[in-house]
Protein backbone atom coordinates (compact mmCIF):
# COMPACT_ATOMS: atom_id res chain seq x y z
CA UNK A 1 0.00 0.00 0.00
CA UNK A 2 1.59 3.32 -0.75
CA UNK A 3 2.57 5.84 1.45
CA UNK A 4 0.53 9.01 2.50
CA UNK A 5 2.22 12.11 1.54
CA UNK A 6 0.97 15.03 4.20
CA UNK A 7 1.95 18.74 4.52
CA UNK A 8 4.52 17.92 6.75
CA UNK A 9 6.17 14.79 4.94
CA UNK A 10 9.54 16.10 3.82
CA UNK A 11 11.56 12.57 2.60
CA UNK A 12 10.71 13.55 -0.82
CA UNK A 13 13.69 13.38 -3.90
CA UNK A 14 11.44 16.90 -5.16
CA UNK A 15 9.73 20.11 -3.59
CA UNK A 16 5.99 19.61 -2.86
CA UNK A 17 3.99 22.48 -3.50
CA UNK A 18 3.54 24.07 -0.06
CA UNK A 19 7.34 23.66 0.87
CA UNK A 20 7.89 25.98 -2.21
CA UNK A 21 5.12 28.25 -1.07
CA UNK A 22 7.22 27.98 3.05
CA UNK A 23 10.36 28.49 1.05
CA UNK A 24 9.38 31.87 -0.98
CA UNK A 25 8.86 30.77 -4.20
CA UNK A 26 6.14 32.41 -5.90
CA UNK A 27 4.61 35.73 -5.49
CA UNK A 28 3.46 36.56 -1.46
CA UNK A 29 0.20 38.75 -1.83
CA UNK A 30 -1.71 39.88 0.99
CA UNK A 31 -4.61 41.84 1.54
CA UNK A 32 -4.15 45.06 3.46
CA UNK A 33 -5.92 45.43 7.04
CA UNK A 34 -7.82 48.19 9.18
CA UNK A 35 -4.15 48.65 10.79
CA UNK A 36 -2.33 49.02 7.95
CA UNK A 37 -4.07 52.10 6.30
CA UNK A 38 -4.22 55.66 7.90
CA UNK A 39 -7.06 57.90 9.16
CA UNK A 40 -7.86 60.96 7.50
CA UNK A 41 -6.84 62.60 10.70
CA UNK A 42 -3.30 61.35 10.56
CA UNK A 43 0.04 63.07 9.79
CA UNK A 44 1.01 61.59 6.33
CA UNK A 45 4.52 61.69 8.11
CA UNK A 46 4.50 61.02 11.35
CA UNK A 47 1.08 58.31 10.49
CA UNK A 48 0.05 59.70 14.33
CA UNK A 49 -2.79 62.28 15.27
CA UNK A 50 -1.70 65.44 13.13
CA UNK A 51 -0.82 68.51 15.48
CA UNK A 52 -1.49 71.80 13.91
CA UNK A 53 -2.12 70.73 10.83
CA UNK A 54 -1.04 71.57 7.15
CA UNK A 55 -2.50 70.95 3.80
CA UNK A 56 -0.54 71.00 0.62
CA UNK A 57 -2.86 72.32 -3.09
CA UNK A 58 -2.95 67.98 -3.69
CA UNK A 59 -4.44 67.26 -0.62
CA UNK A 60 -2.07 65.59 1.70
CA UNK A 61 -2.04 66.65 5.66
CA UNK A 62 1.31 67.03 7.93
CA UNK A 63 1.34 68.13 10.90
CA UNK A 64 3.43 71.79 11.16
CA UNK A 65 6.30 70.48 12.60
CA UNK A 66 6.79 67.34 10.71
CA UNK A 67 6.54 69.05 7.15
CA UNK A 68 8.66 72.01 8.23
CA UNK A 69 11.61 69.56 9.15
CA UNK A 70 10.72 67.76 6.28
CA UNK A 71 11.67 70.81 4.05
CA UNK A 72 14.36 72.24 5.57
CA UNK A 73 15.93 68.73 5.33
CA UNK A 74 15.21 68.84 1.90
CA UNK A 75 16.86 72.59 1.85
CA UNK A 76 20.17 71.24 3.66
CA UNK A 77 20.46 67.97 0.81
CA UNK A 78 20.07 70.52 -1.99
CA UNK A 79 22.59 72.67 -0.33
CA UNK A 80 25.22 69.61 -0.08
CA UNK A 81 24.34 68.42 -3.32
CA UNK A 82 25.07 71.92 -5.36
CA UNK A 83 28.10 72.51 -3.12
CA UNK A 84 29.40 68.81 -4.38
CA UNK A 85 28.20 69.68 -7.79
CA UNK A 86 30.42 72.84 -8.18
CA UNK A 87 32.99 71.01 -6.62
CA UNK A 88 33.26 68.91 -9.34
CA UNK A 89 32.68 71.21 -11.67
CA UNK A 90 36.27 73.63 -10.14
CA UNK A 91 37.65 70.14 -10.58
CA UNK A 92 37.20 69.19 -14.12
CA UNK A 93 38.03 72.83 -15.65
CA UNK A 94 41.23 73.16 -13.46
CA UNK A 95 42.17 69.22 -14.99
CA UNK A 96 41.28 70.76 -18.66
CA UNK A 97 43.65 73.60 -17.99
CA UNK A 98 46.42 71.29 -16.57
CA UNK A 99 45.97 68.91 -19.61
CA UNK A 100 45.96 72.26 -22.09
CA UNK A 101 49.36 73.16 -20.56
CA UNK A 102 50.48 69.65 -20.83
CA UNK A 103 49.62 69.50 -24.60
CA UNK A 104 51.37 73.13 -24.82
CA UNK A 105 54.63 71.81 -23.00
CA UNK A 106 54.65 68.46 -25.20
CA UNK A 107 54.11 70.89 -28.20
CA UNK A 108 57.32 72.98 -27.70
CA UNK A 109 59.31 69.92 -26.41
CA UNK A 110 59.22 68.41 -29.77
CA UNK A 111 59.55 71.98 -31.58
CA UNK A 112 62.72 72.74 -29.34
CA UNK A 113 63.97 68.55 -29.88
CA UNK A 114 63.20 68.87 -33.58
CA UNK A 115 65.35 71.91 -34.03
CA UNK A 116 68.48 70.31 -32.52
CA UNK A 117 68.02 67.38 -35.00
CA UNK A 118 66.70 64.77 -31.93
CA UNK A 119 63.65 62.76 -32.57
CA UNK A 120 60.76 64.26 -30.98
CA UNK A 121 59.61 62.22 -28.18
CA UNK A 122 56.47 63.48 -26.30
CA UNK A 123 56.55 63.26 -22.63
CA UNK A 124 55.76 64.92 -19.66
CA UNK A 125 58.15 67.79 -17.90
CA UNK A 126 56.14 67.52 -14.80
CA UNK A 127 55.83 63.63 -14.60
CA UNK A 128 58.81 61.75 -13.10
CA UNK A 129 61.03 60.13 -15.89
CA UNK A 130 63.32 57.01 -15.55
CA UNK A 131 66.44 57.49 -16.92
CA UNK A 132 67.58 53.87 -16.52
CA UNK A 133 64.59 52.08 -17.33
CA UNK A 134 64.32 48.30 -19.42
CA UNK A 135 61.38 46.82 -21.27
CA UNK A 136 61.41 43.00 -21.15
CA UNK A 137 64.49 40.85 -22.11
CA UNK A 138 65.46 42.37 -25.04
CA UNK A 139 67.22 45.31 -22.40
CA UNK A 140 65.47 48.05 -24.99
CA UNK A 141 65.12 51.58 -23.21
CA UNK A 142 61.93 52.36 -22.21
CA UNK A 143 60.20 55.54 -24.43
CA UNK A 144 58.90 58.48 -23.31
CA UNK A 145 55.10 56.45 -24.43
CA UNK A 146 55.72 53.39 -23.00
CA UNK A 147 56.90 54.96 -19.92
CA UNK A 148 53.46 56.93 -19.44
CA UNK A 149 51.39 53.92 -20.73
CA UNK A 150 53.04 51.41 -17.81
CA UNK A 151 52.86 54.42 -15.23
CA UNK A 152 49.32 54.89 -15.89
CA UNK A 153 48.54 51.35 -16.69
CA UNK A 154 44.81 49.93 -15.06
CA UNK A 155 44.61 46.22 -13.88
CA UNK A 156 41.71 45.04 -12.35
CA UNK A 157 43.61 42.14 -10.70
CA UNK A 158 46.72 44.20 -8.97
CA UNK A 159 44.80 46.53 -5.74
CA UNK A 160 47.20 49.03 -6.80
CA UNK A 161 46.26 49.21 -10.45
CA UNK A 162 42.58 48.79 -10.21
CA UNK A 163 40.77 51.59 -12.34
CA UNK A 164 38.22 54.26 -10.71
CA UNK A 165 34.92 54.56 -12.34
CA UNK A 166 34.74 58.76 -11.40
CA UNK A 167 31.95 59.64 -9.58
CA UNK A 168 29.44 62.21 -11.60
CA UNK A 169 27.68 64.45 -9.59
CA UNK A 170 24.70 65.95 -11.82
CA UNK A 171 23.21 69.20 -11.13
CA UNK A 172 20.35 68.59 -8.37
CA UNK A 173 17.05 70.73 -8.47
CA UNK A 174 16.84 73.42 -6.70
CA UNK A 175 12.93 72.81 -5.25
CA UNK A 176 11.46 70.91 -2.14
CA UNK A 177 8.98 68.13 -2.98
CA UNK A 178 6.15 66.72 -0.98
CA UNK A 179 7.02 63.77 0.42
CA UNK A 180 3.38 62.16 -0.24
CA UNK A 181 2.94 63.34 -3.64
CA UNK A 182 6.30 64.25 -4.96
CA UNK A 183 5.20 67.39 -6.54
CA UNK A 184 6.92 70.40 -5.83
CA UNK A 185 6.08 72.12 -3.15
CA UNK A 186 6.33 75.52 -0.71
CA UNK A 187 5.95 76.48 2.63
CA UNK A 188 3.39 79.88 0.84
CA UNK A 189 1.34 76.95 -0.60
CA UNK A 190 0.97 74.99 2.42
CA UNK A 191 -2.45 76.14 4.07
CA UNK A 192 -3.99 75.39 7.64
CA UNK A 193 -7.17 73.29 8.10
CA UNK A 194 -9.74 73.32 10.76
CA UNK A 195 -11.76 69.91 11.70
CA UNK A 196 -15.03 71.00 13.51
CA UNK A 197 -15.31 68.93 16.89
CA UNK A 198 -17.88 66.98 18.05
CA UNK A 199 -19.29 68.87 21.07
CA UNK A 200 -21.47 65.53 21.82
CA UNK A 201 -21.63 64.85 25.84
CA UNK A 202 -22.33 61.58 25.22
CA UNK A 203 -20.00 60.60 22.65
CA UNK A 204 -17.43 62.73 24.66
CA UNK A 205 -17.92 60.53 27.25
CA UNK A 206 -17.76 57.47 26.03
CA UNK A 207 -14.65 58.05 23.43
CA UNK A 208 -11.13 59.28 24.34
CA UNK A 209 -10.10 60.22 20.70
CA UNK A 210 -11.39 63.67 19.33
CA UNK A 211 -14.28 62.97 16.71
CA UNK A 212 -14.66 65.22 14.17
CA UNK A 213 -17.97 66.34 12.23
CA UNK A 214 -18.68 67.94 9.00
CA UNK A 215 -20.22 71.75 9.79
CA UNK A 216 -22.83 70.68 7.99
CA UNK A 217 -24.96 67.78 7.76
CA UNK A 218 -23.54 67.29 11.06
CA UNK A 219 -22.27 63.41 9.69
CA UNK A 220 -19.25 61.81 11.70
CA UNK A 221 -15.87 62.39 9.53
CA UNK A 222 -13.85 59.09 8.73
CA UNK A 223 -12.10 57.03 6.05
CA UNK A 224 -15.15 55.97 3.89
CA UNK A 225 -16.20 59.95 3.23
CA UNK A 226 -14.15 62.38 1.19
CA UNK A 227 -13.37 65.37 2.07
CA UNK A 228 -12.84 68.73 0.81
CA UNK A 229 -11.18 71.49 2.39
CA UNK A 230 -11.66 75.32 1.42
CA UNK A 231 -7.93 76.74 0.58
CA UNK A 232 -8.68 79.96 1.80
CA UNK A 233 -10.54 79.59 5.72
CA UNK A 234 -9.11 76.14 5.96
CA UNK A 235 -12.35 74.38 7.37
CA UNK A 236 -13.39 70.71 6.27
CA UNK A 237 -16.67 69.57 4.53
CA UNK A 238 -17.82 66.04 2.76
CA UNK A 239 -18.04 66.02 -0.33
CA UNK A 240 -21.94 66.19 -0.49
CA UNK A 241 -22.18 69.26 1.11
CA UNK A 242 -18.71 70.58 -0.91
CA UNK A 243 -20.84 69.98 -4.46
CA UNK A 244 -23.90 71.08 -2.99
CA UNK A 245 -23.98 73.97 -1.37
CA UNK A 246 -20.39 75.53 -1.05
CA UNK A 247 -19.78 75.35 -5.07
CA UNK A 248 -23.14 76.95 -6.01
CA UNK A 249 -23.73 79.81 -2.63
CA UNK A 250 -19.27 80.25 -3.24
CA UNK A 251 -19.13 81.13 -0.29
CA UNK A 252 -18.19 78.73 3.19
CA UNK A 253 -20.75 77.47 5.13
CA UNK A 254 -18.95 78.20 8.58
CA UNK A 255 -17.32 81.47 8.11
CA UNK A 256 -19.12 82.68 4.93
CA UNK A 257 -15.80 84.09 3.71
CA UNK A 258 -16.09 84.16 -0.47
CA UNK A 259 -14.42 80.92 -2.48
CA UNK A 260 -14.08 79.95 -6.06
CA UNK A 261 -14.50 76.29 -7.35
CA UNK A 262 -10.54 76.39 -7.79
CA UNK A 263 -10.32 76.45 -3.76
CA UNK A 264 -11.85 73.38 -3.18
CA UNK A 265 -8.70 70.85 -2.62
CA UNK A 266 -9.99 67.13 -2.24
CA UNK A 267 -8.01 65.68 0.94
CA UNK A 268 -6.10 62.50 0.91
CA UNK A 269 -7.14 59.41 2.82
CA UNK A 270 -5.41 55.92 3.32
CA UNK A 271 -8.68 54.23 1.88
CA UNK A 272 -10.66 52.06 4.07
CA UNK A 273 -9.94 48.56 3.70
CA UNK A 274 -12.68 47.08 1.73
CA UNK A 275 -12.35 46.24 -2.07
CA UNK A 276 -14.75 48.56 -3.47
CA UNK A 277 -13.33 51.88 -1.98
CA UNK A 278 -10.89 54.10 -3.67
CA UNK A 279 -9.37 54.71 -7.45
CA UNK A 280 -6.11 52.55 -6.30
CA UNK A 281 -7.31 48.87 -5.64
CA UNK A 282 -4.38 46.80 -6.73
CA UNK A 283 -1.06 46.70 -4.83
CA UNK A 284 1.95 48.09 -7.35
CA UNK A 285 4.85 47.12 -4.93
CA UNK A 286 5.80 44.36 -3.20
CA UNK A 287 8.71 42.28 -0.57
CA UNK A 288 10.97 40.24 -3.40
CA UNK A 289 11.78 37.38 -0.90
CA UNK A 290 13.61 35.36 -2.75
CA UNK A 291 13.58 31.31 -3.20
CA UNK A 292 15.44 29.78 -0.60
CA UNK A 293 14.95 32.15 1.67
CA UNK A 294 12.78 31.04 4.62
CA UNK A 295 10.36 34.36 4.25
CA UNK A 296 7.70 32.90 2.44
CA UNK A 297 5.46 33.29 5.40
CA UNK A 298 6.28 36.67 6.45
CA UNK A 299 4.32 39.57 5.73
CA UNK A 300 5.30 41.72 2.80
CA UNK A 301 6.40 45.28 3.47
CA UNK A 302 5.75 47.16 1.32
CA UNK A 303 2.05 47.07 -0.12
CA UNK A 304 0.25 50.45 -1.94
CA UNK A 305 -3.15 50.39 -2.68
Amino acid sequence: MPQRHSKNNNDLAFFTYDEKRKLGYGTQKERLGRDSIKPFDACSLCLKPFIDPLCCQKGHIFCKECILECLLAQKKDIQRKLAAHTAQQKQEKEEEEEKILQQKARELDAFDQQNHGAVPQYSDRSSARDKNGFHGANSVKVTSYEEEALRNMKAFWLPSATPEAPIKVDAPSTSTVCPEGKEKLKMKTLFSIHFTEDNNEEKKSNSIDKTFICPSCRVTLNNTLTLVAINTCGHVFCKKCADKFIAVDKSCLACNKACKDRNLVTLQKGGTGFAGHGDHLQATEFKHLGSGSGLGLVRPSSLKT
